[in-house]
């Protein structure tokens, strides 16, 4: 059990890249989304989200805890969650998909209230929480843009 923790909270070992491993997650969620899931309708997104959601909570809180840190940078799932929460629904064109993509980087690396504050939460919620957060601002401010497109 403990292999298949570490694989969910890497993102399928994404998170052991040396260089910004939450990037390359979100680049690949990018990339997965535009070739692959964009095409699935509303509920099937949904599951997808909620189990990444529900099975990344547990991962996170166990990975952490095992490399004995708050929030290591080897755990990525959460970035995989939220980079998805930001595309979900929105249409493949490569404007907005880079739209997302530096949008959800943008916040979830400055972490503006309230999202650093969810970073207090313990363990995989804190893990997760900062990150849906940051998708949910990146996500409106990626719709207001396709709005005023």
């Amino acid at each position: 059990m403990k292999y298949i923790w570490r694989v969910i909270a890497t993102f399928f070992g994404l998170g052991f890249f040396p260089i910004a491993p939450g990037t390359l997650t979100s680049l690949a969620v990018v990339l997965i989304y535009r070739f692959w899931i964009h095409a699935l309708s509303w509920p099937y997104l949904f599951l997808v989200f909620l189990a990444l959601l529900i099975l990344g909570t547990p991962a996170a809180s166990f990975y952490s805890s095992e490399l004995k840190r708050t929030d290591p940078g080897r755990v990525v799932v959460d970035e995989a969650a939220g980079q998805l929460l930001v595309l979900a629904l929105v249409s493949p064109e490569w404007t907005f998909l880079i739209a997302g993509f530096l949008l959800f980087r943008f916040f979830d690396i400055v972490k503006p209230y309230p999202v650093h504050r969810a970073e207090r939460l313990p363990a995989g919620w804190g893990i997760m929480a900062d990150d849906i957060l940051a998708a949910v601002m990146a996500k409106a401010v990626l719709h207001l843009f396709i709005w005023l497109k």
